[in-house]
C-alpha cells in the first residue's frame, strides 16, 4: 500500500473523496485475489474495508423495516439464512413460515418468541408490528 492509501486503513473517512479513495482501493486490493494477499495487505484490507463500511453506516443507512416479514428477512440476510433454514430454525415447518412471511396467516405466539430469541428480534417492535 502506499503512503496514502495506509492513512485511509489507519484512520476514520470523513469526507466522500475519502469513501472513494477507499473503494478503488479495495476494489484494486481484491483483483489480485484474497489467496494471493500477504497478512500485512489482507490487514489493510480489513481495516479499510471497516472504515469504508462505518462511512456508509453513517451517510447511507438503510431504512429500519417497517413490518416483521421485512425485520425477519433482514435478519435472514444476516444470518445467511434461506427460507428454509430460517423455518427451522423457528421451528415452524417451510408453508406457515411462507404463509407468515406472504401476510396470509398471522404469526402465533409461539413464533413471535422463536422469532425474538432465535432471530433477537426487539419484543417491542414484535408487539408493535403484529
Amino acid at each position: 500500500m502506499r503512503a496514502k492509501n495506509s492513512k485511509i486503513a489507519s484512520k476514520e473517512i470523513k469526507t466522500k473523496a475519502q469513501y472513494d479513495a477507499a473503494m478503488k482501493r479495495i476494489h484494486t486490493v481484491m483483483r489480485k485475489g484474497e489467496k494471493n494477499l500477504n497478512a500485512k495487505e489482507l490487514a489493510q484490507l480489513k481495516a479499510i474495508a471497516e472504515a469504508a463500511e462505518n462511512f456508509e453506516d453513517y451517510h447511507f443507512p438503510l431504512p429500519e423495516p417497517s413490518n416483521l416479514p421485512e425485520m425477519i428477512e433482514l435478519r435472514m440476510f444476516q444470518m445467511k439464512l434461506n427460507k428454509s433454514k430460517a423455518a427451522q430454525v423457528l421451528g415452524v415447518a417451510n408453508s406457515k413460515f411462507s404463509q407468515i412471511m406472504n401476510g396470509k396467516r398471522k404469526p402465533d405466539i409461539a413464533f413471535l418468541k422463536s422469532a425474538h430469541k432465535k432471530l433477537k428480534i426487539d419484543p417491542k417492535f414484535l408487539l408493535e408490528n403484529v
